[in-house]
């Protein structure tokens, strides 16, 4: 009989979990082809009919498009930009609206204007 221990343990390579996304898993599939789509978007219309000289377009398409790239690409809070806009219509379509209760007041019952007034004592 063979007294050596079976050793089950196996090493999980460090890209496991790369699977689905690119640049060796730094980017996401779903996030990179929305910023591709919002880039375009955005950058054609500003590259076409901006009337500014050559030097100004690059500078106002590098401020517009730069940042708006970087925020799609990272989405917001785990998710892509549109699925982030997607919750947050969701949210704003179907939530509550909350009504505290006033102390003292009560509701459903109203005053009635020809309501009796206590007589008066005459001096």
């Amino acid at each position: 009989m063979n007294d050596r221990e079976v050793n089950n343990l196996y090493a999980i390579p460090a890209n496991y979990t790369d699977s689905g996304k690119l640049f060796g898993g730094m980017l996401e599939i779903r996030n990179t082809i929305e910023a591709v789509l919002l880039v375009l978007l955005v950058g054609y219309p500003q590259l076409v009919w901006l009337p500014i000289p050559g030097t100004m377009k690059i500078i106002t398409l590098t401020v517009t498009l730069l940042p708006l790239a970087v925020l799609a690409l990272m989405g917001i809070a785990g998710d892509s930009l549109f699925q982030y806009f997607g919750h947050m219509l969701r949210h704003f379509k179907n939530r509550r609206r909350l009504h505290y209760r006033r102390i003292g007041y009560r509701y459903g019952k109203s005053k009635r204007k020809d309501a009796k007034k206590p007589k008066q004592k005459k001096a």
